[in-house]
């Protein structure tokens, strides 16, 4: 808990008794590596802080999966198009490797909305930043190459280390194959 405490701090300032608040509508999951945390069809009911870990988003299509999104450590997150609508999701979400989360319910969360000033600003700091982070992801793959696109993602050594390259060429929206020609070429 005390890694979500100091994310919260970061974004917000929150007294002592707020945080207590916070703190008692949140709980520990540990996910198994491979494990699904939510599968397509499913109705999201949880936000998600990652303490250690990550999680990959993908769709089926065609008998193939296609990763979509990444989050690791130190990430808040939730499966907004499902939560919010209360509409069945198209993703599955999978733990790239043994991940433990802080979950906090829906009605938990609204909980906090409606009884913490300061809660409503970290929700909306928080998708301010994940709505900034998208439009960029989308704006990339409008404006840049694939080997820029690669480009970035060497900002983030971690992504390099944890994501399989499979799952890394299908963020990217290129094949294995063309990956492995950016990769020589960078080298």
């Amino acid at each position: 808990m005390d890694k979500f405490v100091e994310f919260i701090r970061r974004i917000i300032a929150i007294d002592e008794h707020d945080l207590e608040m916070v703190r008692a509508h949140c709980r520990t999951k540990i996910i198994p590596k491979g494990r699904l945390l939510l599968k397509a069809g499913q109705i999201a009911n949880q936000y998600y802080f990652i303490v250690s870990g990550g999680l990959r988003f993908f769709y089926e299509f065609n008998d193939q999966q296609h990763t979509t999104w990444v989050c690791f450590q130190n990430e808040f997150f939730t499966e907004i198009s499902s939560l919010h609508p209360q509409k069945p999701t198209r993703f599955n979400i999978q733990a790239i490797e043994e991940t433990e989360l802080i979950v906090i319910d829906k009605k938990n969360m609204d909980f906090l909305y409606a009884h913490l000033s300061c809660w409503e600003e970290f929700g909306r700091k928080i998708w301010e930043a994940t709505t900034a982070r998208m439009v960029d992801q989308l704006l990339n793959f409008q404006t840049l190459s694939a080997e820029e696109r690669y480009m970035e993602f060497l900002r983030t050594p971690e992504l390099l280390q944890k994501i399989p390259i499979k799952e890394l060429a299908a963020i990217l929206g290129i094949t294995p194959n063309a990956l492995s020609r950016i990769r020589k070429k960078i080298r």
